[in-house]
């Protein structure tokens, strides 16, 4: 039994009391980590579980989670997006708990007009709180090839990655009182689905039936670096020794990839929205270290 050093125990504690294991992964294999949990047949394991597809038509989406659960992981997915006219489509791609004060870690594409780029929006709930939205265009067209969209989260901070640029953090400024998912198991969860209300140009433009099904898939699913477990009854620690993923943090030069991208591609950002928070922005705006 391998057990986190006295690096940070506090998190050793926490971590003992709720037992994660890391169980082996089973890198690409969808057959082996996720189970389709909702479509009626719109979502499908393909090519011996190395393709997964989900599809949306106008009588139901589809969708599927992981089996198992994960406490901090390096998440990786390759995806490939609805292509053509995907306005008023929202293919979601996350990880979140269960329960009225749940956590949750969001990816969600937001479809457009052919031609004009999806929107990627990224959000971080605690204790069942978000409304910390940021929003980017991509430097690719994410509907031609697949792309890998990365969650990398650790006691430290939540990195969000694209092709392995990252493009958000979340840092954990726990001592300034500002809540971090770190408690709560979390299992992965995908779909594609209808949200022409609010999800092109505001609700502006809705979705236009006559090109369904639409269609989304999937491709080389990593969890290799992660703390996860598949039921409540396992009691195994993580040995954080031998996970660097656990202690990552950004690099000066991924520093300099995050700003490129947040200086030309971003689009939305709650820490500068101060309309909407006219009583002073979040705490966790103010860079904090």
């Amino acid at each position: 039994m391998a057990f986190f050093a006295t690096k940070e125990p506090r998190l050793l504690s926490l971590l003992l009391a709720i037992g994660f294991f890391v169980v082996a992964a089973s890198a690409g294999n969808f057959y082996e980590s996720f189970d389709i949990t909702w479509g009626d047949g719109r979502a499908n394991i393909l090519e011996n579980g190395q393709l997964l597809t989900c599809t949306l038509d106008k009588t139901s989406g589809s969708g599927f989670q992981s089996k198992k659960e994960y406490l901090f992981g390096k998440i990786d997915m390759k995806l490939k997006l609805v292509a053509g006219n995907s306005a008023g489509t929202v293919t979601a791609y996350y990880l979140s708990s269960k329960g009225a004060t749940w956590d949750e870690i969001d990816f969600e594409f937001l479809g457009n007009l052919t031609g004009q780029p999806y929107t990627i929006h990224t959000n971080v709930f605690t204790g069942g709180k978000g409304d910390r939205e940021m929003q980017f265009h991509l430097w690719f067209d994410p509907t031609a090839d697949f792309h890998t969209y990365t969650v990398h989260w650790n006691p430290i901070n939540i990195i969000f990655l694209v092709d392995g640029i990252p493009i958000r953090v979340f840092k954990n400024n726990e001592k300034h009182g500002v809540a971090f998912p770190k408690i709560q198991p979390m299992k992965i969860y995908s779909s594609l689905w209808e949200a022409d209300d609010w999800a092109t140009q505001g609700g502006r433009v809705k979705i236009d039936w006559s090109n369904a099904p639409f269609s989304a898939s999937y491709r080389n699913f990593n969890d290799q670096s992660s703390c996860s477990r598949t039921s409540n009854s396992t009691w195994v620690s993580c040995d954080a020794n031998n996970n660097s993923w656990m202690w990552t943090t950004l690099t000066p030069h991924q520093y300099g990839q995050m700003k490129w991208v947040q200086d030309d591609y971003m689009i939305y950002n709650y820490c500068t929205d101060y309309k909407r928070f006219p009583q002073g922005l979040p705490k966790e705006c103010n860079k904090l270290e």
